[in-house]
This record gives C-alpha cells, sequence and structure tokens, in this order.
C-alpha cells in the first residue's frame, strides 16, 4: 500500500499537475490578500488577522481538488490499468485508501507555504502576535479536513466514469452541493421546521464551528463520517465489477 501511496504522490509531481494545483492555491490565495484592493485585502483591512484566507480557500479548493482527483481511477479505467492494479495483493479498500492519501498529501502541500501568511500577519500587527491564534489553528484544521472530504468526493466522482471531465465536473457539483448546498436548501420556508437538520448535513455549518478555534468531537465525527462514507461508496462502485 505504501508503494502505492509514493507511486501516486511521484505521479502527482512528475508531472506539472501537481505544480499547478500549489501554485494556483497560493497564486489566487495571495492575490487576493495582499495584492487587490477590496475588503477581502489585509492590508486594507488593517486588522491582524487572515480570516480571508479561510472564506476564498474552500472555493479555490472547490476547483482545485476535482482537478487533481478527477484522474485517479478514471484515468485507470479508460487506459485498462485498472484490472492490473486490481490484481496486486491489495484489497479494494487498500487501493482507494492509497490514492486517498496521496490526494490529501497533495492538499497538505498546498497548505503548508500559507502558514507564511500567519506569521507575516503575527509579526506585523501593531502589537507583534496580535492575532487570534487559536481561531487561525482551528481555521486552518477545518479547511485540512474541509478539503480531506473534498478529495473523497472527488475519488468518488473519478470512479464512477472512466471520462475524466465528467469525474471533475460531477466532484465539483458535489462538492458545491455539500459545501453550500444544504444551507441554501434551509432557506427554504417549506422546509422551516427540519432547517436546522439540514444545515448540519452540509459542511460549512462546521467548517464554521470548528474555526471559531474550539474542536467539538461533533464537528470531527462528522467529517470523519463524511469521507468514510464516501469512501464506501468508492469501494461499491469497483466492487460492482464483480456483479
Amino acid at each position: 500500500m505504501f508503494a502505492l501511496i509514493k507511486k501516486e504522490i511521484n505521479g502527482f509531481f512528475s508531472t506539472i499537475t501537481g505544480y499547478i494545483v500549489v501554485v494556483m492555491f497560493l497564486l489566487i490565495n495571495s492575490l487576493i490578500m495582499w495584492v487587490f484592493p477590496g475588503q477581502f485585502n489585509i492590508l486594507d483591512g488593517g486588522y491582524a488577522t487572515i480570516d480571508t484566507l479561510f472564506i476564498i480557500a474552500p472555493w479555490v479548493f472547490l476547483f482545485l481538488v476535482p482537478a487533481v482527483t478527477m484522474r485517479l481511477i478514471a484515468d485507470e479505467k479508460r487506459t485498462g490499468t485498472i484490472e492490473i492494479l486490481l490484481t496486486r495483493p491489495l484489497t479494494d479498500f487498500q487501493i482507494i485508501g492509497a490514492k486517498y492519501i496521496a490526494g490529501v498529501a497533495l492538499v497538505l502541500f498546498s497548505l503548508v507555504p500559507t502558514l507564511l501568511y500567519f506569521l507575516s500577519v503575527y509579526l506585523l500587527g501593531d502589537e507583534v502576535g496580535n492575532i487570534d491564534t487559536g481561531g487561525t489553528w482551528g481555521s486552518f484544521i477545518g479547511l485540512f479536513f474541509l478539503a480531506a472530504i473534498y478529495v473523497a468526493i472527488g475519488i468518488f466522482a473519478s470512479s464512477i466514469t472512466e471520462n475524466q471531465i465528467v469525474a471533475f465536473i460531477t466532484g465539483m457539483t458535489i462538492c458545491f452541493v455539500f459545501f453550500i448546498g444544504f444551507e441554501a436548501l434551509s432557506t427554504l420556508p417549506q422546509l422551516k421546521s427540519i432547517n436546522s437538520i439540514i444545515v448540519n448535513i452540509g459542511i460549512n455549518e462546521h467548517y464554521k464551528s470548528i474555526s471559531r478555534g474550539v474542536i467539538d468531537s461533533r464537528d470531527v465525527i462528522y467529517y470523519l463520517a463524511i469521507i468514510t462514507s464516501f469512501l464506501l461508496l468508492t469501494r461499491t462502485v469497483l466492487e460492482s465489477r464483480k456483479w
């Protein structure tokens, strides 16, 4: 399994794909946070905070993560190498897990450089260290978990088709629904009686909760449950070839 994880990570960085994802993520966030004038510009805001990163990054990941995961299984199906892979002494879940860990590793690679944003604001504050450290670390953890869900969704989308573009669109759509769709749905008057339940199905409610700096076990359980659910769905899709 570790050999497969290493192969997938090397696959990201042996081509330009992995570098594009990391550079685009950092470039888009950096331009909005430090260059483009407006409400999201840290220097214009005058407050020691990097909240802009945690507002913009989920939307950037919404496009970039499905772009990364769209090939993980779909390309294996298209080229026929999925059959060779499945004959190895690995269970379906180990294969899925290896691809998932590789995808999460790429997300982590893109997040690590953003710690420089935190360090910059920490040092440049009117009083050094005048930043909500607890809330910031909570937001980083929440953003990582959010992206980890995107990866699980992206792999599921990649498993149901041989076409990478279809996998990309499907993954992005499901990620969008889970991030903001349920929250929008809860505002319908017809669903007023169960709006709190619908809101809690979506990612954003738990993302905002953990971003306050308090790691609530309910939020962690939610993230792990959604990730596990989509990985199990992916395994079901792969196992369906035997039916």
